[in-house]
């Protein structure tokens, strides 16, 4: 474990900057923090490369290096992660508690980080996929991002896609959203919506758009097939790429006097209405 003391040490410096897109970009780093998170990531690493000693290729986290506070080294329950890391070779170092608040994105840091390179899944790279996807479109909510990926997750989604105009997947409060699930479900990123649509086509998908004023009720559609959900913010709702290339615009059913629902509830709805109907 290696001891850092200066504010104006490089790798202080590095990860200060990756509070920022600019910064992660130029990089291609990104960090996640808290005990469970950073754990989660270190357990794929771990079996990404148990999975390349068998010969099969897996996507996991690409952890460059660990920080710990010294507050987190003096609780029991880091004697674990700690074991965990140093025992498969990953670099850790220790910080001030002073040190460790300077570079955390939260208010009340749980004293532990980990830096991991950015490794992006294009959509017309990626394999077909069966099942379920949510497609977002301009998606800005840090929270909305996150839970949705996180939902997807929980019901077993074949993927989430990424379109311009939605918020940076590797956001910190994003990936705080998502509570690890960033590392359990392909994320892909599309270069507009329209090939995103196009793609999900190829890949024998019927393309379902979430709109106010859809002329089918989600109830009534058939979700029993490969489905793909595009999801919109609560603001703007969906594009004119995205009502123009739906198959279906769908609506979910409001009897209250409610104008809308937010999107993460909303994909929530659609993703479980399509996960009962193929059950």
């Amino acid at each position: 474990m290696i001891k850092l003391t200066s504010s104006q040490n490089p790798v202080i410096k590095e990860v200060r900057s990756l509070k920022n897109k600019s910064g992660r970009e130029e990089r291609g780093l990104f960090f996640i923090e808290g005990s469970r998170f950073v754990g989660e990531a270190v357990k794929e690493a771990i079996n990404a490369v148990s999975c390349a000693g068998a010969g099969i290729l897996k996507k996991t986290a690409d952890i460059r290096y660990i920080i710990v506070s010294d507050s987190f080294l003096g609780d029991s329950d880091s004697d674990e992660l700690i074991d965990l890391c140093t025992g498969n070779g990953l670099k850790v170092y220790n910080v001030t508690d002073s040190l460790f608040k300077s570079v955390s994105d939260t208010q009340n840091p749980q004293g532990v980080l980990a830096v991991l390179a950015i490794n992006i899944d294009l959509m017309n790279k990626a394999g077909q996929k069966n099942g379920i996807l949510v497609i977002l479109d301009s998606i800005r909510d840090p929270g909305n991002m996150g839970t949705i990926i996180r939902t997807a997750d929980a019901a077993g989604c074949a993927g989430v896609v990424v379109t311009p105009g939605c918020v940076d997947l590797f956001n910190p409060k994003v990936l705080r959203s998502t509570m690890g699930s960033v590392f359990h479900i392909p994320v892909l990123h599309s270069a507009s919506m329209k090939e995103a649509i196009a793609v999900c086509r190829q890949w024998g998908y019927k393309i379902l758009a979430s709109h106010l004023d859809g002329s089918v009720s989600l109830f009534d559609a058939d979700l029993s097939g490969n489905t793909a959900f595009i999801i919109g913010s609560e603001a703007e709702g969906i594009g004119e790429d995205a009502i123009n290339g739906a198959d279906v615009l769908v609506r979910i059913p409001m009897d209250g006097r409610a104008e809308s629902l937010n999107a993460a509830v909303a994909a929530g709805i659609m993703i479980y209405e399509a996960v009962r109907q193929r059950k």
